[in-house]
């Protein structure tokens, strides 16, 4: 069987689904590797690579393909090209704004299987395929840097005969996967930190990193799977009032609070950034989805007051190196749980009764078993 690796065609993806280091483990499962030219090319990766680590070049690659792999979801043109009962395994959005809608429509009608990556379930045995939380890794250390690199100030403490210069201070909100590696980061530095988030457990985590915990008098918000249950506007409001504080003193503020399929949290106003000191940064990682900052606009610099605010738009992609190798692993663990044996040889057969393989298809044998996609697709016949 032939798993094709394909070119990334969107604006601003540099990424690559698969990187020469993990080619020898799909073939050691059987399966032929072919790459599209110059798939790895933005991520600094040669087809010479891909050839001598065991993978083929080939034009057709997607085409001839029983299994193909990206980051971005292929375009329709390249969806009706695919061979029958082939599958796809990708990122595929379908929540925030429907964008991906009409490709789902696609796939379905194609007889396509297709898996949505950020559908992985937040289980322990799927945590080497959680390729959401392995992006955030990237996110969080890369919008730690942007807000060090914006901010015309020292982040540690310096100390000299001339005098000394105090470390800045940054504020994060959003303490999951992204905002920790982000407190990290810019504790690494030597800022001063503080961070904010709605779960109470995410305070031992802050401390852990060697910030210290916003305290608000406010109830904790847990939800399933890790991620904060949802706001009334009420508490919202409320929220924001006690974090204006916080944010007016800080020198550089990182905000990370996103809930895949939903649009971000709104967690600061303009005003609340217009207390900011001037020569204050935000870095707001979720503009993609709608920014945790108001006025926020993915993929520019806006300034609010005093401050410049920067909106993150497909951010582990600036990272392209890190961010295909930990993306790459997580589609190779996915791939080998659905790898099977038919007629004796190793084939590419997931099993629906298996809750990951089942918790990230979108698409198979022309219908859509994604529910919520389903629903907004198709409605409901009743």
């Amino acid at each position: 069987m032939r798993i094709a690796v394909a070119r990334e065609t969107r604006d601003g993806e540099s990424r690559v689904a698969l990187v020469p280091e993990l080619v020898g483990r799909l073939t050691a499962l059987g399966y032929e590797v072919a790459l599209e030219p110059g798939a790895g090319r933005s991520a600094l990766i040669d087809d010479s690579e891909y050839a001598a680590a065991g993978a083929v070049v080939v034009d057709d690659a997607v085409a001839t393909a029983d299994l193909v792999v990206s980051v971005q979801p292929l375009e329709p043109a390249a969806v009706r090209t695919l061979r029958a009962g082939a599958a796809t395994i990708s990122f595929l959005p379908t929540g925030v704004d429907g964008a991906e809608l009409g490709l789902v429509a696609d796939l379905r009608d194609v007889g396509a299987t297709s898996f949505a990556m950020e559908l992985v379930p937040r289980i322990s045995r799927a945590q080497a395929m959680d390729a959401l939380s392995s992006q955030s890794l990237v996110a969080g250390y890369r919008c730690a840097v942007v807000a060090a690199g914006m901010l015309r100030r020292f982040f540690p403490l310096n100390m000299t005969a001339a005098g000394t210069v105090p470390p800045a201070e940054v504020v994060v909100l959003g303490a999951g996967v992204a905002g920790l590696q982000a407190i990290a980061t810019a504790r690494r530095l030597g800022a001063v930190v503080k961070a904010y988030d709605v779960r109470a457990a995410a305070a031992e985590e802050i401390r852990s990193m060697g910030a210290q915990a916003i305290e608000l008098d406010l109830p904790t918000l847990e939800g399933a799977g890790g991620y904060a249950r949802e706001m009334t506007e009420e508490r919202a409001a409320h929220q924001r009032e006690l974090l204006t504080p916080h944010v007016a003193a800080a020198d550089a503020l990182i905000t990370t609070a996103a809930v895949p399929g939903r649009s971000a949290p709104l967690l600061v106003t303009a005003e609340m950034v217009e207390q900011m000191r001037p020569g204050s940064v935000v870095v707001d990682l979720a503009a993609d989805s709608g920014g945790n900052v108001e006025g926020v606009v993915a993929g520019e610099i806006v300034r609010i007051g005093n401050a410049q605010v920067w909106g993150g738009r497909n951010v582990p992609a600036q990272m392209p190196g890190p961010a295909s190798r930990l993306y790459a692993q997580n589609v190779v663990n996915l791939v080998t749980l659905m790898t099977g044996e038919v007629a004796g040889r190793a084939a590419f057969a997931p099993d629906f009764d298996d809750e990951i393989v089942a918790g990230c298809c979108v698409t198979h044998a022309g219908v859509v078993r994604h529910e919520p996609t389903r629903l907004r697709l198709e409605g409901d016949p009743a």
